[in-house]
């Protein structure tokens, strides 16, 4: 038996469920937890969500299933180092993406914009509904029933919400997450897992598509530093094998530094429990100033070169066309809507209706929405620039 840090959350010290259920023998809470996240039917659909590329472009290019697997792999690690709950901090890691809709940040961005008058799509909001209502595999409650801890993780993972999303608010008023605190250090450590995946895998993904060299990647000096020293030591290596290790070494370099620097605030604080880390001012877990300097530099690099794009801009404003077509047609035709789904609406143009169909879009692939578009409009979008 592994004895955890004093300040590690404790699975048998759980605050449970929200519908009572007899544990497994076999396994404990978190355990489960991310069992249930793994076997439900939003987390495959995560192989066919864009995370940048869209999905369909490219068999190389991440989707919000291997970011998810790297974020992961990447939160264990680092609990592991820590002594914290590994199994609490991988299904964060594995849960934090499923509400996401199709088409990245831009399909979010516009169902948001459909749902304005119907307050709104946020999602994180939609993971924590698709967690706790959507997800229909047990006959005695909706959702997968996880634990506090995880639900809690998974809405705070990055801090406190003062003003939480409608969604949000209504499930807290069932099961108080306790929304005006931190989390506990496994949802800090998964959040800033996250960061690491993706500002690397956006390297590797953007190397891959032909939108950055080498060249560019030299005009950060710490990257510049990091390339020089893997040219000392290969010789006759080519372009594509000296990202691959540069990548490899910038995500163990930020490993390492979260790592240290979060020891760092654990010996300055001397937390006593789990809680002491919930009620801390502050985030426990952090990079060092450097690699927050680091982190910042290597964003706006991705977001001029990668994210904005004349290509993924394209690809960015037929999505948008997209899912708004796909919201117009179906709030006004809700008879358009799988049959199963017509039965949880009253009226077009209504709140219940808008929310069914936001959440019918929001579970879609990219692929399906494409073909969703295309059956509705009458129209093959993947004629259009970008697919």
């Amino acid at each position: 038996m592994i004895k955890r840090a004093i300040y590690s959350t404790s699975y048998k010290k759980t605050k449970g469920r929200l519908y009572l259920e007899e544990e497994s023998v076999n396994r404990n809470p978190f355990q489960r937890d991310r069992d249930r996240v793994i076997h439900s039917d939003s987390f495959r659909l995560l192989k066919h969500k864009t995370q940048v590329f869209v999905a369909h472009t490219g068999d190389y290019y991440r989707t919000r299933l291997t970011h998810s697997l790297e974020v992961s792999q990447i939160a264990r690690t680092v609990a592991r180092m820590l002594n914290i709950d590994e199994d609490l901090s991988e299904v964060l890691a594995l849960a934090h993406d499923l509400g996401h809709p199709p088409f990245a940040h831009s399909g979010e961005d516009v169902l948001d914009k459909c749902m304005k008058n119907y307050d709104g799509f946020d999602h994180n909001a939609q993971t924590l509904r698709i967690l706790t209502t959507l997800e229909e595999r047990y006959p005695l409650f909706d959702g997968l029933n996880l634990t506090w801890e995880t639900l809690e993780g998974i809405v705070k993972h990055n801090g406190p919400l003062k003003n939480p999303h409608l969604v949000i608010g209504e499930f807290n008023n069932k099961f108080d997450l306790d929304l005006l605190t931190y989390p506990g250090l496994e949802a800090q450590i998964s959040s800033l897992s996250d960061d690491i995946a993706y500002n690397n895998h956006d390297i590797d993904d953007g190397f891959r598509a032909g939108f950055i060299t080498l060249s560019d990647l030299k005009g950060i000096n710490f990257l510049s530093e990091i390339i020089n020293q893997i040219n000392s030591e290969f010789k006759d290596i080519d372009d594509h094998m000296i990202v691959k290790e540069l990548i490899r070494r910038l995500i163990g370099l930020m490993i390492d530094d979260l790592i240290k620097e979060t020891r760092k605030n654990i010996n300055s604080f001397s937390p006593k429990s789990a809680e002491d880390i919930r009620g801390h001012l502050f985030p426990v877990a952090s990079f060092s100033d450097f690699f927050i300097k680091q982190d910042e530099e290597i964003r706006t690099f991705l977001k001029s070169r990668v994210y904005e794009h004349n290509s993924i801009k394209s690809e960015r404003l037929n999505s948008m066309k997209i899912i708004e077509g796909l919201f117009t047609k179906l709030i006004n035709n809700i008879d358009l809507l799988p049959k199963d789904l017509r039965k949880k609406c009253d009226t077009p143009k209504s709140k219940i209706s808008a929310r069914v169909v936001c959440d019918y879009i929001a579970s879609m692939t990219d692929r399906s929405a494409v073909e969703n578009y295309a059956k509705i409009y009458g129209k093959d979008t993947r004629e259009q620039p970008g697919y």
